[in-house]
């Protein structure tokens, strides 16, 4: 599946027990604000779907898994209100993917940037390739990984989140993200990691669904705070992103 439309694309399927979501976008998998709607509205309907016992979550091609916000949109901010909206995108997926009832899958193919950890980091088993490397770059342009932190920090710890958000412009490997918990396994190809990925959703789709939805709940009964606490670290992107700081370095990319 490719696609060439501004506003990205998004495929879901059930077969066999597996709920299968597919995003993608031509600019490196990042995601518009529709899109990252749409993705809500995909995780709340396989969630609802008695037919769907585990949902694999994927991207479209064989580099960038996904390469965060849109920046197009990041660039349009002009107020402290559509600031709080453009970061609230990923709150409400992270949201969604908290409440998903079923356990979700990360088939992670390439590298990753910003928002796209977040996503990582709140799927529940998440494997990749060795060229799976993750970045958090917000602080370099005057903001920060807000919204995503509580996503790394319950999945990685504070010693590891800290490391990547400190540390912007540096690439973190495959092998680094497994080490601190985002990955569970890393595969030398995406062949393999396919093999993997179908051997583990055809398991746990064999298993009692009521037990998955149970051992779902209990893995992020730790999070009753993140229904306010991502939207109120939304707001405090949203009014960085109109700082002096990171406006100058916006303007380098608006000149570009």
């Amino acid at each position: 599946m490719n696609t060439n439309r501004t506003d990205g694309s998004l495929y879901q399927h059930v077969q066999n027990g597996i709920a299968t979501i597919e995003f993608g976008h031509p600019a490196s998998n990042s995601f518009p604000g529709v899109l990252l709607d749409r993705l809500v509205k995909a995780l709340d309907s396989v969630s609802d779907n008695p037919e769907a016992r585990v949902v694999i979550l994927k991207s479209e091609g064989e580099k960038a898994f996904c390469a965060g916000a849109s920046f197009d949109e990041l660039l349009a901010v002009t107020n402290d209100v559509t600031g709080k909206e453009f970061f609230s995108g990923f709150a409400r997926v992270l949201l969604a993917m908290r409440r998903c009832k079923k356990p979700i899958i990360g088939r992670v193919q390439g590298k990753t940037v910003g928002g796209g950890v977040g996503i990582i980091a709140a799927c529940d088993y998440v494997m990749a390739t060795e060229a799976a490397s993750i970045k958090l770059s917000e602080l370099s342009i005057g903001i920060g990984p807000f919204v995503i932190a509580p996503a790394i920090e319950r999945k990685a710890g504070v010693a590891a989140l800290a490391e990547l958000s400190l540390s912007p412009t540096e690439w973190k490997t495959a092998y680094w993200a497994q080490e601190k918990g985002l990955f569970a396994k890393v595969l030398p190809t995406i062949g393999e990691l396919d093999k993997e990925v179908d051997l583990l959703s055809s398991n746990l789709a064999s298993y009692n669904p009521d037990a998955l939805i149970e051992m779902k709940s209990a893995l992020w009964e730790d999070t009753p705070s993140w229904d306010g606490l991502l939207f109120d670290r939304a707001a405090i992107s949203g009014r960085l992103v109109l700082s002096d700081f990171t406006t100058n370095a916006l303007a380098k990319f608006r000149k570009g």
